[in-house]
């Protein structure tokens, strides 16, 4: 294979990863509007702990543990902050 090919395959695997990442932050959006509900916290250290070790637990590489941990510890950040932000629109 060539190289446009495996770019080709990186193209696909970026629209799939971008649809992906936006249907997890509408269920990050729901999970905020129920915390906000029952009057939970936003954040939540516990949780992102036991998705950080789930998510260490998957990981079958080329990736390392720490590598997943760190590309999703920024993606439950962007979460977090899209949470906050749609509390403060609905204030």
């Amino acid at each position: 294979m060539d190289l446009e090919h495996w770019r080709g395959q990186i193209d696909v695997l970026n629209e799939k990863i971008v649809e992906l990442l936006n249907a997890r932050a509408e269920c990050a959006l729901e999970v905020g509007k129920i915390k906000r509900e029952t009057g939970q916290p936003m954040y939540a250290p516990e949780r992102e702990t036991a998705v950080l070790n789930q998510l260490k637990a998957l990981n079958k590489g080329p990736l390392s543990d720490e590598a997943v941990q760190r590309i999703f510890r920024q993606i439950i950040d962007e979460a977090l902050r899209l949470e906050r932000e749609h509390a403060d629109e609905e204030t």
